[in-house]
C-alpha cells in the first residue's frame, strides 16, 4: 500500500480530521512535528508486552496488527490497525505495555517521541482532544469485534469485518474506486475472528460465490457495497466518523468499488 503523494504526517492529519475537525493552525501544526522513520518486515514486533515504549507509532503504509499469544501458542489478533493510525497511542499514559505490535506486511512506520506529543498538545490543547477521540474510537472498534466474533455467524463475521477496513481506508483516501489493497493473509483474517484458517477460507469461497468480493493477491475488490454492508449487518456508527457522507458508500454512488 503506497502513500508516496503524501509527506509523513498527511495521513495522520486525514483520520483526525475524519473524527476530530482540526483547523488550519492545528493541522499545521502536526504537518511540523518530527517523524522518524522506520521499515519494518512482516511479524517484527514494534512494541512487546511488557516494554515502555519513548514514541509513539503512525502507520504510513502497511497493515499492523495488535495481538497476544496463549501459554499455547495460539495467537488473537485483537485489531488491525491501517495507515493514519497510531497503534502505540496509549503509551502515552500507560508505560508498560500490554499487548505486542507488529506488521502483518512490510510496513513504514513514522515514530514520534512522547515529549513531542506532550508539546505540541500543552500549545494547542484541543489536540488533546483529537487524540482522546482517537483512542474512544479505538475502543468502540474493540467493542463491535466482541460482538462480532462472540454473537455473529462467520459468514456474517468476514463480510462486517471487511466493510470496516474498507471505510477505514476510505477515511484517509486509500480506498477510492479501484481495487483496495488488502494485504492480510487468510490466517491473519482467521487469527482475528476466531476462526481455522480451513473454515475461513470456505467463508471467503463463499463470499466470492455470491458476487459481494473479488481477490486477487493482496486486493480486493467490492462490486456491490450495498449487498456486503446487509451481509456484514454493517452500521459504520461505531467508527465515529461524523458526517462525512463520502466515507459511507451509499446507492446513489452506485456501489462500485472496482
Amino acid at each position: 500500500m503506497t502513500v508516496s503523494s503524501y509527506s509523513p504526517n498527511t495521513l495522520m492529519i486525514r483520520k483526525l480530521d475524519s473524527i476530530f475537525p482540526l483547523t488550519d493552525e492545528e493541522k499545521q501544526a502536526l504537518q511540523e512535528l518530527p517523524v522518524q522513520g522506520k521499515a519494518l518486515k512482516p511479524d517484527e514486533d514494534l512494541v512487546r508486552i511488557g516494554e515502555s515504549p519513548t514514541r509513539c507509532c503512525l502507520i504510513l503504509e502497511g497493515f499492523m496488527c495488535m495481538y497476544k499469544v496463549t501459554s499455547a501458542g495460539n495467537r488473537q489478533i485483537l485489531a488491525l490497525h491501517v495507515p493514519g493510525d497510531l497503534p502505540d497511542l496509549q503509551s502515552l499514559h500507560l508505560k508498560v505495555m500490554d499487548m505486542s505490535i507488529a506488521p502483518v506486511s512490510p510496513c513504514k512506520v513514522g515514530l514520534i517521541q512522547h515529549e513531542e506529543i506532550y508539546r505540541i498538545c500543552e500549545r494547542y490543547p484541543r489536540l488533546t482532544a483529537a487524540l482522546w477521540r482517537e483512542t474512544l474510537a479505538h475502543a468502540s472498534i474493540i467493542r463491535e469485534w466482541m460482538l462480532n466474533n462472540g454473537q455473529r455467524d462467520a459468514y456474517t463475521r468476514i463480510a462486517h469485518l471487511l466493510c470496516e477496513l474498507v471505510v477505514r481506508l476510505k477515511a484517509v483516501g486509500l480506498a477510492d474506486n479501484s481495487p483496495i489493497d488488502l494485504p492480510i493473509t487468510q490466517t491473519e483474517l482467521a487469527d482475528a475472528t476466531g476462526m481455522s484458517p480451513v473454515h475461513m477460507n470456505r467463508v471467503l469461497q463463499a463470499l466470492r460465490a455470491n458476487g459481494l468480493i473479488e481477490s486477487k493477491k493482496a486486493e480486493l475488490t467490492v462490486p456491490n457495497w450495498e449487498k456486503l454492508r446487509e451481509a456484514g449487518e454493517f452500521d459504520p456508527l461505531y467508527l465515529h466518523l461524523g458526517e462525512r457522507r463520502d466515507l459511507h458508500p451509499s446507492k446513489s454512488q452506485g456501489q462500485q468499488w472496482s
